[in-house]
């Protein structure tokens, strides 16, 4: 029993842990610490998730096609409704608006089609390419699917200055842009550890 309470009173004497700071950069730092930093973080991550719960009740929302869709399938619709204009639009354009990997759009596209939600035709200006636009079920499915994400945007950015808009859509360019960094950091130290790259997807919702 001695010996317990001279442990347990050695512990207490070796005072708190300290944490070590999990970034250096001095923009980012108050008084030294990295707390306020770490408390953004878990505020990204608690609000990225919340945007993907309303994305996939955006894709479940679309049910034109006899059956929900999935989240990533509805981002394919709408960005090809804002782009695909007179002639439709291209797999790659498309993939570039939507911020998805170009093989996962094409993967989404065929889906679509088959369930005659998007039509494909060649492109003119492209052998090689395809174009693509939306049905008219497909058109059918975004003017019934609109009112219900116009609510849900709204909610999301109620309050949301045009300054404070300004200032998310800069920070997020950087801060996507950076993420490629730190995957590839990822990816290089786990290869010298053995353990091969990491499986982080590069452009998925």
């Amino acid at each position: 029993m001695a010996k317990s309470k001279r442990t347990a009173r050695s512990g207490a004497d070796a005072g708190a842990f300290v944490v070590p700071r999990t970034v250096s950069h001095p923009a980012l730092l108050a008084g030294g610490s990295d707390e306020p930093f770490r408390q953004v973080l878990y505020l990204m991550v608690l609000a990225f998730g919340r945007l993907q719960v309303c994305r996939d009740a955006f894709g479940r929302a679309m049910t034109q096609s006899g059956s929900a869709l999935t989240g990533s399938q509805f981002a394919v619709m709408i960005g090809t409704a804002y782009r695909q204009q007179a002639e439709g639009v291209s797999i790659r354009a498309l993939a570039e608006h939507v911020q998805l990997a170009p093989t996962h759009v094409t993967t989404e596209v065929g889906r679509l089609i088959r369930k005659g939600l998007l039509i494909k035709r060649p492109n003119k200006q492209d052998r090689r390419g395809v174009l693509i636009k939306l049905s008219r079920k497909g058109e059918a499915a975004v003017l019934q699917v609109s009112p219900f994400v116009r609510v849900v945007n709204d909610l999301l950015f109620k309050d949301v200055t045009r300054k404070d808009f300004a200032a998310i859509s800069h920070f997020l360019r950087v801060f996507a842009h950076n993420t490629e960094y730190a995957v590839a950091e990822i990816r290089r130290r786990e290869r010298e550890r053995g353990r091969g790259p990491a499986k982080i997807p590069r452009k998925r919702d």
